[in-house]
């Protein structure tokens, strides 16, 4: 019998509507969320995976008449660009929906309201940047500049990438127009505020007492606090946003700081309310999971638990994992130089369960930047996943094939070592799951590799092919511990286990199945399979090499 273990909410860092999806965004928040995602639904967690993309902005602005289209257009091609790279990568969500949406749009003037009534909305006038050239006012990134913290030039001013820090109205230095160059003049303008200052103690309450954020950010955070907290600006003079719920407020939009994080709550709510559920209930029950990159932080680690301290009706998140950057050789991805690699690019020239296994082995549960090298991706695949992992799984199902016309041979009394084998396939999804349990993938993904090469040595120290006796007992426990690795691998390498599964002849689906059958002796004595084909082909360094010239000339 499957018993349901808890209601699980997994949300994904929004992916901003304007511009490809490169493997960093994939890095630091979308695999993992969705390899914890596949774990828990194995688990027989009921889990859901949430995402949406982020349509509102002065950059869709920007972008969107750059290229002639209305802002509704613009958002719409990159919407099913995403959706199709996601399908693509094997990125399970559970639904993929958009800030501009009806639901999300009600859900932020609601919280509005709510703010309001709760006395954490004011109205200010200040004065803002505007451009006589281009006759218009320049909210956020229609403006760049030096950041005042750590002096990184050509930053938004609204934040800073290099830093992370969040930028007030006229705080970036040696500002100009994003759009034509122009230094600009100022113009005065009403604009609301969130009293963020207001939240100081609750945020420091909340995240000193939650013991399951990483203590190397949550340090990082309450520096900022005790530093003192600014009112936040959530209001912005564009005609591309969610309109302000105020008479006096028409053709002001709010920030879109302010709604996209509501779009986690707002998506799940649509879920639910197409399941015939109650959203509300089902959030508030369930434990909350943010996946983010490191370079929000601060959005999601003081403005979104304020605004629901202030709403008070929706809960905060339990975990908020954070990952760092993805370096490409060593240097920070940039679009404006091509030094980056997109996902399409990378799913044109190999699988995606090679992308889900290299990056999967490489990025810790930390903030700290790793770094995407082709050769070393080169040497992880054809040496780890093929010649480790693909080699057991290839080697025991055709010895089964070819000696056994594809039928499991029934076992006889175990020696030594066969018991010794055995136990490890009753124990190893268990200690897998130590690890993905705490969100530590990389590490479940090594317990993986390290069963496979015992399963190696296993195959090997009991010689099947010139020790009949002993073969029957090795092929018997060989095709479990494949059984086993189809199921413990399927967060990771979705397309391939199901593959497997398949080859396996084993009924329904690998991605229905649970996580702790990994750890039985499934597949019988005269189980027929079917016959086998090679799951991985090899890395060559044609390919690598292509890369590798490409940099190159990026370089020169």
């Amino acid at each position: 019998m499957v018993v349901k273990l808890a209601d699980i909410v997994i949300t994904a860092a929004l992916p901003y509507a304007n511009g490809k999806i490169h493997l960093g965004h994939i890095t630091s928040t979308y695999l993992p969320a969705d390899i914890q995602a596949r774990y828990f639904r194995l688990r027989g967690d009921d889990a859901i995976y949430v995402c949406a993309t982020d349509d509102f902005g002065t950059p869709i602005l920007i972008e969107a008449e750059k290229e002639g289209k209305t802002p509704e257009e613009f958002v719409a091609y990159w919407h099913k660009a995403y959706s199709q790279d996601f399908k693509d990568l094997g990125i399970s969500f559970d639904i993929f929906h958009k800030t501009s949406s009806g639901e999300n749009k009600k859900l932020t003037q609601y919280f509005f309201k709510k703010l309001q009534e709760g006395g954490f909305i004011f109205k200010k006038r200040v004065s803002q940047p505007y451009c006589r050239n281009c006759e218009k006012t320049l909210p956020d990134r229609y403006v760049v500049g030096t950041c005042p913290h750590c002096n990184a030039e050509e930053q938004y001013s609204d934040g800073c990438e290099k830093c992370g820090r969040t930028l007030a109205q006229g705080e970036i230095k040696d500002p100009h127009c994003a759009i034509c160059g122009t230094k600009p003049t100022t113009k005065e303008s009403d604009h609301y505020f969130f009293k963020l200052s207001e939240f100081s103690s609750e945020l420091e309450k909340w995240l000193v007492e939650n013991e399951k954020l990483q203590p190397e950010v949550k340090n990082y955070v309450l520096s900022w606090i005790r530093e003192g907290l600014r009112d936040w600006d959530v209001t912005r003079d564009i005609p591309w946003g969610v309109p302000i719920p105020l008479k006096e407020a028409e053709g002001k939009v709010l920030y879109n700081w302010f709604d996209n994080h509501l779009c986690y709550i707002s998506t799940t709510l649509k879920y639910y309310s197409e399941k015939k559920a109650d959203g509300r209930e089902r959030w508030n029950a369930s434990k909350i999971y943010h996946f983010i990159g490191k370079d929000i932080v601060y959005h999601h680690f003081l403005f979104l638990p304020a605004m629901r301290l202030g709403a008070k009706e929706f809960k905060l998140p339990e975990y908020i994992p954070t990952r760092g950057h993805l370096l490409l050789h060593g240097e920070k991805f940039s679009k404006s130089r091509g030094w980056y690699v997109s996902v399409r690019d990378f799913l044109n020239l190999f699988p995606a369960d090679y992308l889900r296994y290299y990056l999967a082995s490489i990025t810790p549960h930390s903030p700290s930047d790793i770094n995407f090298d082709w050769e070393d991706f080169q040497a992880k695949i054809n040496n780890e996943l093929i010649a480790n992992i693909g080699n057991f799984i290839h080697r025991t199902l055709t010895f089964i094939w070819r000696n056994y016309g594809g039928e499991v041979p029934h076992p006889g009394k175990y020696d030594a070592s066969d018991v010794k084998f055995k136990d490890e396939i009753a124990n190893v999804a268990g200690n897998v799951g130590e690890e993905l349990k705490k969100i530590e993938l990389n590490r479940g993904l090594r317990k993986i590799v390290e069963f496979s090469k015992s399963c190696n040595q296993y195959f090997q120290g009991k010689e099947p092919w010139s020790n009949k006796t002993q073969a029957k007992n090795c092929l018997y426990l060989c095709i479990n511990a494949v059984r086993s690795l189809a199921i413990m691998l399927e967060p990771y390498l979705p397309f391939s286990t199901e593959i497997l599964w398949k080859q396996l002849n084993l009924q329904d689906s690998v991605h229905k199945q649970r996580w702790n059958w990994a750890s039985k002796l499934a597949i019988e004595g005269g189980h027929k399979i079917i016959k086998p084909t090679i799951l991985f082909e090899k890395v060559e360094n044609e390919k690598i090499e292509e890369e590798r010239e490409r940099l190159r000339r990026l370089t020169n």
